[in-house]
């Protein structure tokens, strides 16, 4: 019996320790940098910053405060993947912590947590398979953050298509609302393909990632799995919130099969058949925030991304033209 307690007061101090830990990562805010040869051949980079998951209460000011910080980066243009709000107040908030950014071209999707307020969930459920929208949660005022966004001129791309001059370089985009939320619906093609296609969207769900893969987009951002938000070191993250793999929780890949630098094979997870230089590159945000009856990290810092875009190398293949089956 004694050893019995024994074991179980340990197995209690290293869960609390564990949670304490997890509390502290979830504050240590960290500026990934990533650099992806997506232009073409003697184009200057181009700086684009990914946020993702703010998930922001209004009085959340140390991560306000951080986000306000970025603006040092002298990025060219800013990709939103959503879910900023986590509180029916917190509009200001997320118009104070992104003020500094407003002033730069910017483009932004939503996820369900910009429409739905957050409600506790028992995290086991997640090893079920993703989440579900309860009938409960509250409606959380998106318009105003719509008005916000829209107001300083960034681009709403909620199953929507726009054109934007960065850098020097004619961009093209094709966005997509929140799939987790069955929100996601390919908008009408207008023929346009820029310097570089991106697609945008929330949630890296494998239907939106091809279709925005079969649209021709080279490179794709998405966020939503918070890279798992609890990871364990030298195996990674337990889940991801969606069907894509565990190998693409966050970071930078191919998609759908290798990274297009890689020349050709299979990228490792079981339903990838394409060869590198059919891909594109995906990079998804391990984000920024937690819901707020979850709020701890473990091995899965809070991030911000900065994707330098530089040109592809001298007889690289080219993204495939939109319509092109693999």
């Amino acid at each position: 019996m004694t050893q019995a307690r024994t074991i179980l007061a340990a197995a209690a101090v290293t869960a609390a320790a564990g949670i304490a830990w997890g509390v502290v990562e979830a504050n240590a805010f960290t500026t990934r940098r990533v650099t992806v040869p997506v232009l073409p051949p003697g184009a200057a980079p181009v700086r684009v910053l990914h946020l993702s998951d703010l998930h922001l209460t209004p009085h959340q000011e140390r991560r306000i405060a951080w986000v306000r910080s970025l603006a040092r980066e002298n990025v060219d243009l800013v990709v939103n993947t959503g879910d900023n709000l986590a509180h029916a107040e917190a509009v200001p908030a997320v118009t104070r912590a992104l003020t500094p950014l407003l002033e730069l071209p910017g483009v932004f999707v939503y996820g369900s947590n910009d429409y739905y307020g957050p409600t506790p969930l028992n995290p086991f459920k997640y090893f079920a398979g993703p989440s579900e929208l309860e009938p409960a949660r509250p409606a959380l005022p998106t318009h105003a953050l719509t008005a916000v966004l829209e107001g300083v001129g960034w681009t709403n791309l909620n199953n929507a298509r726009a054109e934007l001059t960065v850098g020097g370089h004619d961009l093209s985009f094709v966005g997509m609302d929140d799939p987790h939320i069955q929100r996601d619906a390919m908008p009408a093609d207008d023929g346009v393909r820029g310097d570089l296609h991106i697609g945008v969207v929330h949630a890296p769900y494998r239907r939106a990632l091809d279709a925005l893969h079969r649209d021709g987009a080279a490179l794709t951002l998405a966020g939503h799995t918070h890279g798992g938000q609890v990871c364990v070191p030298g195996f990674g993250a337990l889940v991801t919130n969606c069907d894509i793999d565990r190998a693409r929780v966050k970071g930078l890949h191919g998609y759908p099969g290798a990274r297009p630098d890689a020349g050709g094979g299979a990228s490792g997870d079981a339903g990838a058949e394409a060869v590198g230089d059919e891909s594109m590159w995906l990079h998804v945000s391990a984000g920024l925030g937690t819901s707020p009856y979850a709020p701890v990290r473990f091995a899965c810092r809070p991030e911000a991304t900065v994707l330098t875009l530089v040109p592809r190398a001298l007889g690289a293949v080219r993204f495939p033209s939109p319509g092109r089956i693999f």
